[in-house]
């Protein structure tokens, strides 16, 4: 009887490789160890990635539009169509994200200064292009403006008709707590981010609603509790909505094993990121799970929470092929 081939299903290793890129490479050193072609299923957890993973997974077309950066610099920004032009899917990061602002103009005026603006235009684009729904990736992100660069963008632009959006939230922080939790990652010192807590809270009394606590809503710098105060925008976590958007489940089930991949295995991983979830998700159906990741930094008790049986540190794509050939003799 001829063995049933593996799920493999990463997430990308932030700043080196994409998902399909660790996809294909675990691929690669599983079949030259013997192993049948596998099931390859690139993830994304609702932020940078998730694009490309669900134009892959679902089929669609590109768009893009001319759009304000993070600082204000004009640059040209995609989004994609799914589901005959019904859905358009933009990230935050391709218009507002902190891989747009050079290293050297990083820092406490950085943080401070970027807006979401170009994420409101490319928005807008997505709606006016015929869109019913918008899905918003929210991660990624140089912002922590609490939204007020979209807001006004898509305002300024006479709304987005009937069109309704959908954030996808990497992250459950609250509104509140996003410049403390995240403008440190974006370059503010502590004095920044007591600036930038007190204009978010500004923000959110001059809002129709207040986000503050609300669930999901400090994804992207406060994005995403604006959007849902300003728009009705409807915030979801985005590791689950990828999970399901690819079939995941369905796919795991028929698998021998399911292999998964991200840069770093940490805390973080139990707090609602892509790998935690599949894996949790293989655990309850009962398939045996495996992981390839540039650093193992979970302590063992995590370990036993995500009960990923074997992983594997590896970080070019050559290593990662390397790892997944010597799997094969544990699945």
């Amino acid at each position: 009887m001829a063995r049933r081939p593996c799920l493999v299903a990463p997430d990308s290793f932030k700043g080196t490789s994409t998902a399909a890129q660790v996809a294909a490479a675990i691929g690669r050193g599983l079949e030259a160890a013997g192993e049948p072609p596998p099931d390859l299923c690139p993830l994304a957890d609702g932020g940078e990635g998730t694009l490309a993973v669900l134009l892959t997974a679902l089929g669609g077309s590109t768009g893009g539009a001319r759009v304000s950066g993070p600082l204000g610099a004009p640059l040209h920004a995609g989004y994609a169509l799914v589901e005959d032009g019904g859905t358009a899917i933009v990230e935050v990061a391709a218009a507002s994200g902190l891989g747009l602002v050079p290293e050297e103009a990083r820092g406490p005026d950085a943080a401070w200064e970027a807006s979401t603006r170009g994420t409101g235009e490319l928005i807008v684009a997505a709606a006016r292009a015929g869109a019913e729904v918008v899905l918003v990736a929210a991660g990624g992100s140089a912002t922590s403006d609490g939204g007020a660069g979209a807001i006004a963008a898509i305002e300024e632009a006479g709304g987005l008709g009937h069109a309704k959006l959908v954030v996808l939230c990497d992250v459950r922080t609250p509104y509140e707590r996003c410049a403390e939790v995240f403008g440190p990652q974006k370059g503010a010192d502590p004095a920044t981010v007591d600036r930038l807590r007190a204009r978010l809270d500004a923000h959110a009394v001059a809002l129709p609603q207040d986000p503050r606590g609300v669930p999901l809503s400090g994804a992207a710098g406060g994005l995403a509790g604006g959007l849902w105060a300003a728009f009705g925008a409807h915030l979801e976590p985005g590791a689950p909505f990828v999970l399901d958007a690819v079939g995941y489940d369905e796919r795991m089930r028929a698998a021998q094993a399911v292999v998964l991949g991200e840069g770093r295995l940490d805390a973080q991983t139990l707090q609602g990121k892509i790998v935690g979830e599949a894996a949790t998700r293989a655990r309850q159906a009962g398939v045996p799970c495996h992981a390839i990741v540039g650093e193992d930094a979970l302590e063992p008790f995590g370990h036993r929470i995500v009960d990923v049986h074997v992983v594997r540190e590896a970080t070019t794509l050559a290593e990662i092929e390397a790892a997944a050939a010597s799997l094969a003799g544990v699945l």
